[in-house]
């Protein structure tokens, strides 16, 4: 299968033979569980002090005096404390550093997962349902001559998406809306949208503050830049040489 390379104008240059990844079957169920395994790794271990709930004197009153046998304040009131059912009072399960959170998954299976979606994000019908507003695109799968990496300004990178019909997937990610939930209160106060990927063969940092816009070499290239949330079909715009390099990645 070949596949039409584009200038930074937007004019056909050339064609390239794409690799075999992209005749992959499609396994959303791999590449949910791939990237809920990438997410898990991530994840903190967590638990509570070992004195939380435990730092008041109380008393045991005894029974015959008309209330439960919970231990209470030893001021004399009638306040219970340190049982979990009290106010201030310890955790009856806390969470326990001890607990493991990764999720583990074979690695013939992540990288199934990793060829799955990147055969995924070179369907047209799967990027649109996932979201992403690519009727002015020239081509799906999106691939660009190398001179997109030389580029060191923003705004050239900004006009290259226009001339290729990208940059209203750009605009799409520039809206933001505040999370709903306890989340508002836990550094992740607005949700905002994916925008396309650019996969390369060394970095581009010009592209950084274009909103949305993620960019990754294609040796670190993972299910979780190809399917963020667990959603794959992306919209991916591809280097010509990331995609001369995806064969060599240990599939």
């Amino acid at each position: 299968m070949k596949a039409t390379v584009y200038s930074l104008e937007g004019e056909p240059s050339g064609k390239i033979e794409l690799p075999s990844v992209f005749e992959t079957e499609h396994r959303p169920d791999l590449i949910k569980r791939a990237v809920l395994s990438c997410i898990s790794n991530r994840t903190q271990p967590r638990g509570t002090s070992l004195a939380a709930g435990k730092r008041r004197v109380v008393h045991y009153m005894g029974t015959n005096r008309g209330i439960s046998r919970t231990p209470r304040t030893a001021s004399g009131g009638r306040r219970a404390a340190f049982v979990p059912q009290a106010v201030g009072g310890r955790i009856a399960h806390p969470p326990k550093v001890e607990k493991i959170y990764a999720e583990k998954i074979n690695r013939k299976e992540r990288k199934l997962a990793l060829r799955s979606a990147v055969a995924m994000s070179a369907d047209s019908d799967i990027v649109r349902l996932r979201g992403h507003r690519i009727d002015e695109v020239k081509e799906i799968p999106l691939i660009v001559e190398d001179a997109l990496q030389d580029l060191e300004q923003t705004r050239e990178i900004a006009e290259a998406f226009e001339a290729l019909g990208a940059f209203r997937d750009v605009e799409r990610a520039q809206n933001r809306k505040i999370r709903a939930g306890k989340g508002k209160m836990r550094g992740r106060k607005y949700k905002k949208k994916k925008g396309p990927l650019l996969v390369v063969t060394r970095p581009v940092r010009s592209a950084r503050n274009l909103p949305g816009v993620d960019v990754v070499t294609v040796d670190n290239l993972g299910p979780e830049h190809l399917a963020p949330g667990t959603h794959p079909g992306r919209f991916v715009i591809w280097t010509k040489s990331a995609i001369e390099n995806l064969e060599r990645i240990a599939w």
